[in-house]
């Protein structure tokens, strides 16, 4: 339960760093498609774990752990995108892309102990 509680809270803080980051960037037309997705995929994680705490299986568990893990993977590539096509400074992203990775741990771990 309380690894539960850990991810909750670090799944919740960073779909806040994606929205804060998000606010941040140009508004032009070409960032409209990397915010967009990133927005979706970085406030997903949490929404998920949210709901693997509430499933009715273990089955459901591991399954709404997993979609939270791909989100987070998701997030991942975003940002590097933003970084790598020099959108952003690394300094700029380096804390939320660590955030991610630890997030990103975290959910492999649990999807990994929850299966046997």
């Amino acid at each position: 339960m309380e690894r539960e509680n850990v991810i909750k809270e670090k799944s919740y803080q960073l779909a806040l760093s994606v929205i804060q980051l998000v606010r941040t960037l140009p508004k032009r037309s070409e960032m409209f498609v990397l915010c967009d997705q990133l927005c979706r995929s970085g406030t997903s994680v949490g929404a998920n774990v949210e709901e693997a705490i509430a499933a009715f299986s273990k089955k459901d568990f591991v399954f709404r752990m997993n979609v939270a893990l791909k989100e987070a993977r998701e997030t991942h590539y975003w940002l590097r995108m933003l970084r790598d096509s020099g959108l952003l400074k690394n300094n700029e992203i380096e804390p939320i892309l660590l955030q991610t990775e630890e997030v990103m741990r975290i959910l492999g771990a649990i999807v990994k102990n929850s299966r046997t």
